[in-house]
Order: structure tokens, then C-alpha cells, then sequence
């Protein structure tokens, strides 16, 4: 029978949060393990180029980011398992982590960045087009249309929001929304109903994204909409199309075991990434419902490495019967 590996920092999860994570704790010799997940990289995997990450000044690509944290992180002595956790038991420590291979970890802390998924509308012509001309990220992508014609589908906050963004850029921005009213804030909705570079179309579906692919490049030239009420179609013109009916985070298997708020984001305490358990950490797009950017991800898992290795360095010391706490003999130098 095999034992179940241990490890001081086990690490759920390989974006931008849980490479991140990885370099901290390996750099406090805590020797971590990353557990990559079903999607190493997180979503920038499917991102092409990117330009607003410090320390680049020409547009990189995503994919090639997360390769050069992956390397860094093994670097500084991160260990990485190619696997997926497909149970996690947080009632006590040291946690244990079931692996779909059937291995076991324990881990006297554990850092989730699970990440988020966008939800989608699940066409065909929508998968072939993402990252050509297809988003889910205005924030992240608008910059690449000024000047141009795109369209957003939602009717939420998000989409509203994402709509109000693209009109920094954009020459025209259509909301696409299937039904008669948005489920946006009234300020929101204020906001994009004065805003004369927008045209909201009602009542409509978008059913196929259309483009063109001469071999060597695709791009997106408008969408195909459908109305709800009579199942007509017409054609819109468009460079660009961004997905804003929400993100799901991966926070399914902690459910039941670590608090959480609307949408399923993991709840940490106000200015960490601490979760109601002790030793237990969240970072990135799994906790982040508002800014949802690789570099926030990445600064919350450095934020967690580094909660996650003053916990452990506070145990070794009350583990020895140091006569005062960690913290103290910091503040007079003799720690």
C-alpha cells in the first residue's frame, strides 16, 4: 500500500495565483507541491495576446507566460504533480487530498486557486473565434479594438459594465440581450442608456458568430442574431464579440466545507486570503469576483504563500516552546 505523500504547502491549481503561490513558498524553503489541475495555466492558457501585465512593453502571449512561471517556479524548487484533486477533506489537518490517480496527499496547509471559468454560450462558431475575435475579458481585450464596431451579449452587471469599458475604445458598442430589460444596476443602466456610442437590441440571442478564415488568420465580421419572440435572424456587422453572462469559479469540491457568497467565490477574511479554516488559503479568480486580472491573481497568491508561511513558522516556534511568540521575538530581533 502507498503512503500518502506529505507536504508543508500543497498548492491546488496553476494560473497566475498558484505559480505565484509556488515561488514564495518555495523561495521560504517550504518545498511546495502544485497540484496542476485540468487546466494547467488557468485561462490565459486560451488568451493570445496580452498587454497589460507589468514588465512586458510588447504584447506577450498568454500561453507562453504561464510557461515561463511554471518554469520558475520549478526553478526555486516547486514540485509539480500532473494530476487532479478530486476530493478534499479541510476538517483537519494535515488536510488530505485525493488525486484522481487515487494517490493521497497531506498537506499541513493548503493555497486553492482554482480559478474561474466564463461561462459561455456553447456555439460552435463561439470556440472557434476565442481569442480571433471572440472575449470574455473587455478589460483585458478592448484596447485591441479602438475604432472598431463589437458586441456584447448579457444583461447583468457584468455585461453592462464590460459595454461601458469598451466605449474608451470602440466606436460602436451593441448589447445583445434576450430579453426586454436588463438585470443591471439603475445606475449602470443609466449610465449605458446616455452613453450615444451605444444601441442595446432587445429580445434577441446571438446564434452563430461569423467570420472568416483565410488559413493563416481568423477573425470575427458580426453575428448572426436570433429574436426570441418570432425566431427571425439578421446579420450585424461586428470586429469583436465579448461573452458577459458571468464566470463560474471552481470552487465545487470545497463547498459544504469553506464559506462562500453569491456565484460560489470562496470568502476570505477582509485583506488576506485566510478562509475560516485555519492553514487553509484562496487566491486568485476562485475568491476575486470583482477584479478578475492575472496580476491581482498572482498578487493573491503571493499574499497567500506568505500567510501560509508565517503560519507554519508560528507553529515551529510554539512546536519548540519558544517562551515568547514569533511575532514578539521579531519585534526584538532575536528570531
Amino acid at each position: 500500500m502507498t503512503h500518502p505523500k506529505t507536504t508543508r504547502v500543497a498548492i491546488i491549481g496553476s494560473g497566475p495565483a498558484g505559480w505565484t503561490a509556488a515561488i514564495y513558498a518555495a523561495r521560504a524553503s517550504l518545498n511546495p507541491v502544485v497540484i496542476a489541475g485540468i487546466q494547467p495555466g488557468g485561462q490565459l492558457t486560451i488568451t493570445t495576446d496580452v498587454e497589460n501585465y507589468p514588465g512586458f512593453a510588447e504584447a506577450i502571449q498568454g500561453p507562453w507566460l504561464m510557461e515561463q512561471m511554471k518554469a520558475q517556479a520549478i526553478h526555486v524548487g516547486t514540485e509539480i504533480i500532473e494530476d487532479i484533486v478530486v476530493a478534499c477533506d479541510l476538517s483537519r489537518r494535515p488536510f488530505r487530498l485525493t488525486l484522481d490517480s487515487g494517490a493521497e496527499i497531506l498537506a499541513e496547509t493548503v493555497i486553492i486557486s482554482t480559478g474561474a471559468q466564463a461561462k459561455w454560450l456553447g456555439l460552435e462558431s463561439e470556440a472557434r473565434y476565442q481569442g480571433f475575435g471572440v472575449s470574455a475579458c473587455a478589460t483585458c481585450d478592448g484596447f485591441f479594438y479602438r475604432g472598431k464596431e463589437v458586441v456584447v451579449v448579457g444583461g447583468g452587471n457584468t455585461a453592462v459594465e464590460e459595454a461601458l469599458f469598451l466605449t474608451n475604445f470602440a466606436a460602436k458598442v451593441t448589447v445583445v440581450h434576450r430579453k426586454d430589460e436588463l438585470r443591471a444596476e439603475k445606475i449602470l443602466q443609466e449610465r449605458l442608456f446616455a452613453n450615444p456610442k451605444v444601441e442595446v437590441v432587445w429580445n434577441h440571442a446571438v446564434d452563430e458568430i461569423l467570420g472568416q478564415n483565410d488559413g493563416v488568420a481568423s477573425n470575427v465580421t458580426g453575428v448572426r442574431l436570433k429574436n426570441a419572440l418570432t425566431g427571425e435572424t439578421h446579420e450585424r456587422s461586428a470586429d469583436g464579440v465579448f461573452i458577459a453572462i458571468g464566470h463560474a469559479p471552481s470552487s465545487e469540491l470545497f463547498l459544504g466545507q469553506l464559506e462562500t457568497k453569491q456565484g460560489g467565490y470562496l470568502v476570505v477574511k477582509p485583506g488576506t486570503t485566510s478562509t475560516q479554516v485555519e492553514g487553509c488559503y484562496a487566491a486568485g479568480d476562485v475568491t476575486d469576483d470583482v477584479y478578475r486580472q492575472a496580476v491581482t491573481a498572482a498578487g493573491m497568491g503571493c499574499m497567500a504563500a506568505l500567510e501560509a508561511v508565517r503560519f507554519l513558522a508560528e507553529e515551529d516556534h510554539a512546536r519548540a516552546h519558544h517562551p515568547i511568540s514569533h511575532q514578539e521575538a521579531e519585534k526584538i530581533g532575536v528570531w
